[in-house]
């Protein structure tokens, strides 16, 4: 088992969306067969032979330089989160590949601690699967639509392309996906042989032509901060932003929290949205099965 098809995908993807006007080379015409980028192109503006960049094209990654994959990215024009990709391809190609680390599949108590004390904002954990790994009690009310499903680990992504409450909750569901299959492509790279990864990806791709068509594209994107979009079945909608920490002594774990600005209508909704969390703290809606994920 490799990534040879992985790495494939994503640079002859990254090379036929690069038009040679965007690269700065001349247009050679009507007549031209391809709208991206030829390989000979892209192994000129790279500084490497045709036949090296077509060895790598092919999939072959392993044992390549850190300047030839810096060569690679300003040639092709990855942004940040295409060239992080990229140096994960590489690293899942060498030879230590298959000795990762398997992310905490519950909280270090101090870490629940922290979760706990975040009484005004909503807060979750999530692993690089888009598994909810805990979520304080406001967490828990605002993905309540995400927590209605029983099966756990609740999932993003599962729910934002299987689920039909989804296309209601999100008030951008385009982005939303967009989003969801960048952010498990990110965590492909990372760990191609995670098993329980590769089981999710094989069953959104049965089940879901939009999740299938997305996946194919082979995008990337960070998510790091910005501003969510939800139409909440209780206080409607609801303009959050969100902060995302990793938590680096649990490798592979986020810990997203989601405010509003102070007398703001979503600050206000967010009040309310706690009130009513205390209020109907046990209804069936918002209480995770016994063992599940709320952290009071």
């Amino acid at each position: 088992m490799d990534n040879r098809d992985e790495v494939k995908a994503f640079l002859s993807t990254r090379r036929a969306k690069l038009t040679p006007e965007q690269a700065g080379l001349a247009h050679y015409g009507r007549n031209r067969r391809v709208t991206g980028l030829r390989r000979s192109e892209v192994a000129d503006l790279a500084g490497v032979s045709v036949e090296y960049y077509a060895r790598l094209e092919r999939g072959n990654l392993s044992g390549v330089s850190e300047s030839v994959l810096d060569a690679l990215a300003r040639a092709l024009q990855l942004d940040e989160a295409e060239r992080a990709h990229l140096a994960d391809l590489a690293r899942a190609a060498g030879p230590a590949a298959r000795v990762r680390r398997t992310p905490p599949a519950q909280l270090r108590p101090s870490v629940a601690r922290i979760l706990a004390g975040m009484t005004e904002v909503p807060a979750i954990v999530n692993n690089g699967r888009l598994d909810v790994l805990a979520a304080n009690p406001l967490g828990v009310a605002l993905f309540a639509p995400v927590f209605a499903d029983s099966a756990r680990p609740a999932n993003h992504a599962r729910f934002t392309f299987l689920d039909p409450r989804a296309r209601d909750f999100w008030l951008d569901w385009e982005r939303a996906a967009d989003d969801a299959v960048a952010t498990l492509r990110l965590e492909a790279g990372r760990d191609p042989f995670d098993k329980a990864l590769t089981d999710l990806v094989g069953e959104l791709s049965t089940r879901s032509d939009a999740f299938r068509v997305r996946w194919a594209a082979h995008d990337v994107r960070l998510h790091r901060t910005g501003v969510k979009h939800f139409h909440h079945p209780v206080v409607g909608d609801l303009h959050l932003d969100y902060e995302v920490m990793e938590l680096p002594a649990d490798p592979g774990l986020s810990l997203i929290a989601f405010s509003a600005e102070g007398g703001s209508s979503a600050d206000d909704s967010l009040r309310f949205l706690a009130s009513w969390a205390a209020t109907h703290h046990r209804a069936d809606a918002l209480t995770p099965p016994e063992g599940g994920l709320t952290v009071d």
